[in-house]
């Protein structure tokens, strides 16, 4: 006698498109994209800079090292580390970004075999830019889903974060 497993019924598949993660992962790409859309219309980012952002060169990928390069600068492993990409990943970017004039390499004055990437004076500006493209695209959120869903949303988001 062959013992027969039942039949799998598949689950109901809706639970794939509105699950919390992939609600929070599309939220931070058009996050990201309208901000990248401001500062390509934003008069005090360098022109060549505005391009690249108007023409989509720019992507949220690069977005990362606006995020997490401190203004002192940092060795590019520990600027990866925080933006949790790899090493080789976050090099890359610094090598477009420095080709693009954001970012520059500077000998670490605490250990001469390092180098630490900082903002150029070009990089400043976009950094500046990136602020104010932040505050509008939270504001729009806000006008969107109103003061009390944004307020909600922010407190559970920091409280989800902080516990990770």
């Amino acid at each position: 006698m062959t013992d027969r497993l039942a039949p799998i019924t598949p689950p109901h598949d809706a639970w794939r498109q509105t699950h919390l993660g992939r609600l929070l992962g599309q939220a931070m790409r058009q996050f990201d994209e309208r901000v990248l859309q401001l500062m390509a219309r934003d008069v005090e980012v360098p022109l060549a800079l505005s391009n690249l952002a108007a023409r989509d060169q720019v992507s949220a990928a690069h977005i990362h090292i606006t995020r997490h390069l401190p203004l002192q600068g940092d060795r590019l492993t520990t600027l990866a580390q925080t933006a949790g990409m790899t090493k080789q990943s976050m090099a890359s970017l610094v090598d477009q970004c420095e080709a693009w004039g954001l970012v520059t390499r500077e000998p670490d004055p605490l250990d001469a075999r390092a180098r630490l990437v900082c903002f150029t004076e070009a990089g400043l500006l976009w950094l500046r830019a990136f602020e104010k493209a932040v505050a509008q695209a939270e504001q729009e959120f806000r006008e969107r889903v109103g003061d009390d869903v944004a307020t909600v949303v922010t407190l559970g988001l920091e409280a989800y974060a902080g516990g990770a």
